[in-house]
């Protein structure tokens, strides 16, 4: 039940009017096969869920619907902490290239979710929202270059991103193997 609270609460308030920030810039196209598969997730201004997660994974799927189906795991508070899972499912919005999702963790309520960049090889990928309050960027490989991540940095600046809150998720050994 605590749980379903803290979703309602987070839901609830990513619902809220945008309307004091421009519009994100998102990918043009995004090709929704090429995109599925694992995620690891390297750095985020994270949701309260994620504040002490080690080793986030981000997985996706289409769906026969057409929908996509998300599992998202990660370990609590360390390596060999408590495995966590969510299995939210995702509308793409009709018109946007596939780059605008609706991402539903709890009936009614959708999250917006924002695909602003998406490299030519599907390698690297960042995701945000229009108020600027959460952002994730991840890769294929659970590490990638410091060349790589700092120009990753520099997309999601320039999308008007605080990079004070930006934080890079640990990842090693874990009980997601």
């Amino acid at each position: 039940m605590q749980y379903l609270k803290a979703v309602l609460l987070v839901l609830m308030t990513s619902c809220q009017s945008t309307s004091s920030f421009s519009t994100i810039r998102t990918a043009t196209l995004v090709d929704l096969e090429k995109f599925s598969g694992q995620w690891y997730v390297i750095a985020n201004i994270p949701t309260f869920i994620e504040k002490d997660a080690y080793n986030s994974v981000e997985s996706y799927a289409v769906a026969p619907d057409g929908k996509i189906e998300t599992t998202f795991t990660f370990n609590k508070g360390g390596f060999d902490g408590a495995k966590k899972v969510y299995s939210p499912t995702a509308s793409v919005r009709d018109g946007t290239g596939n780059a605008i999702w609706g991402m539903q963790f709890v009936w009614p309520f959708k999250a917006e979710y924002r695909i602003i960049y998406i490299d030519p090889d599907y390698e690297f990928t960042i995701i945000g929202r229009s108020k600027r309050d959460y952002v994730w960027l991840m890769a294929r490989e659970a590490s990638i270059a410091d060349a790589d991540y700092q120009r990753l940095i520099s997309i999601i600046q320039e999308q008007g991103y605080d990079l004070d809150n930006l934080r890079k998720v640990p990842h090693g050994s874990s009980q997601l193997d």
